[in-house]
């Protein structure tokens, strides 16, 4: 699978749930986030769960992608969920149709953060 197909599929996913977000990893991915990073599929998939456990319905419904880079092996995409994320980035390292690293950021009012 190509790097647009799996970002595509990365994309998508996040309207099917955290299983189907998953199939994307492999046990030697790393996500990396500001409080940082996450090693393996269970900290991964309790990311993913904690994010759409907690996040109003409305703020999936309300993401859009502004911009999708992809050279090779690398994706970046940025993002926003207005009025809830203005401003989000994901780098995507991608290499047999699996994410191997990820980093992750986002711009978020407190009150949504919380």
């Amino acid at each position: 699978m190509s790097t647009h197909a799996t970002l595509a599929h990365h994309l998508q996913a996040f309207t099917e749930g955290v299983d189907a977000l998953m199939t994307d990893y492999v046990e030697a991915s790393v996500l990396f986030t500001p409080d940082g990073p996450l090693r393996g599929l269970a900290a991964i998939r309790a990311f993913f769960a904690g994010f759409l456990a907690t996040s109003p319905p409305a703020l999936l419904a309300a993401m859009t992608l502004v911009r999708q880079d992809v050279a090779g092996e690398v994706a970046y995409i940025l993002g926003k969920a207005e009025p809830f994320i203005p401003l989000a980035t994901d780098t995507f390292v991608v290499r047999d149709g699996r994410i191997l690293v990820q980093t992750f950021t986002a711009l978020a009012p407190a009150s949504v953060a919380a």
